[in-house]
């Protein structure tokens, strides 16, 4: 019966990204939630309709409320994907204590998830798409010269090769911390580069504000859990915090979930500290409530694998044809970056899961 249960609780997981919008409605209406449609304008690549989900469960004045979000990153919607709608098949949604209300949102950014890419269809990393579009926006000089590198115009190994020295003599004269720093923290002046922020806030991001906005308006108390994947040991959760460690969000995070609980600010996590960091623009987004916010971060395989797939992915849709054998080569590569498909896997991201979010229930139920 146990080894049953276990594979009935792993095909919360899904194989496309509608089948995953699919299961996450079904398992909604199965807990009586409350379920809205924000459709996209965009298509996925068979041509299917896109659109970021959300799922309401308990009073809708609820002044304590849970928050999972599942494809900020596209492509890792799989992963957040499964575990709301395992969590939502678990029962525990039922024995949320008086009060306490659940927001799941399902696939924050759909273009990515369908298209298994991370970005939007602006190629925007919606994770550094928060930052104040009216001030000046971050700087990251360094990026510059990395960027032929880093998406060459051409894909072969030779053009890898060159690039594969570029790097390694900035780590060399840098080290690797710096280089992911650069790398990955976030810039705003190469549009079809790797994690562009943008010039303006992107559909996705302005969807996920009006949903914040308007579901949380009487939430006094808020706890977010922000599914991520690609970073870190493999199957295993990093439970971040955007915030340094002397701040309240902090010390609140680690007094629910534990001292393993990391800063991305202080350097102590798998993650660079990033520019239009998600979490901290839904802080902003409700000033009026106590917001404890994480990602939950799962690893999946090697740093350099990962790094390699988002390059492949970046050049496909700048320099190659994305509707090609190439391109659903380089799509496979992507989902394997960011989405293991063993059993084992999945069985980790679950239970992990499940802690979590009833180690964030127990934490909104605390006393003040």
């Amino acid at each position: 019966m146990c080894g049953k249960r276990n594979i009935d609780r792993i095909q919360s997981f899904s194989t496309s990204y509608s089948e995953a919008r699919a299961k996450f409605r079904a398992a909604a209406d199965a807990v009586e939630a409350d379920v809205e449609c924000l459709a996209s304008p965009m298509l996925g690549p068979d041509g299917e309709a896109l659109s970021t989900d959300v799922a309401w469960i308990g009073p809708r004045e609820a002044a304590r409320v849970l928050t999972l979000v599942s494809g900020v990153h596209g492509v890792e919607g799989y992963c957040g994907s499964g575990a709301q709608v395992d969590w939502m098949r678990s029962g525990e949604a039922a024995r949320m204590s008086e009060g306490t209300a659940a927001l799941l949102i399902h696939a924050a950014n759909p273009h990515g998830f369908a298209w298994t890419r991370r970005v939007t269809e602006e190629n925007v990393d919606l994770n550094r798409n928060w930052v104040d579009f009216q001030t000046r926006l971050p700087q990251n000089p360094d990026y510059e010269m990395l960027r032929e590198a880093l998406v060459p115009r051409t894909w072969t190994p030779k053009s890898r090769a060159a690039s594969a020295k570029v790097f390694g003599a900035y780590i060399g004269a840098h080290g690797f911390p710096m280089f992911q720093a650069v790398v990955s923290g976030g810039q705003y002046t190469d549009p079809r580069g790797l994690f562009y922020g943008g010039q303006e806030p992107t559909r996705a991001r302005r969807t996920l504000s009006d949903i914040l906005t308007g579901r949380l308006s009487a939430a006094r108390r808020v706890v977010v859990i922000d599914y991520h994947t690609g970073l870190g040991a493999w199957g295993v959760a990093e439970e971040i915090v955007s915030e340094r460690r002397d701040t309240a969000v902090f010390t609140r995070a680690a007094r629910w979930f534990g001292a393993a609980v990391t800063s991305s600010a202080d350097g102590s996590s798998v993650s660079a500290d990033l520019s239009g960091d998600c979490l901290i623009g839904i802080l902003r987004l409700l000033p009026y409530a106590e917001v404890t916010a994480i990602a939950l971060e799962f690893g999946v395989c090697a740093i350099e694998d990962t790094f390699d797939a988002l390059r492949a992915d970046a050049w496909l849709h700048r320099y190659g044809e994305p509707i090609s054998t190439q391109g659903q080569r380089i799509r496979t590569k992507m989902l394997a970056a960011f989405y293991d498909q063993s059993a084992v896997w999945k069985g980790m991201v679950l239970g992990q899961s499940r802690s979590v979010i009833r180690r964030a229930l127990g934490g909104l139920n605390q006393s003040d």
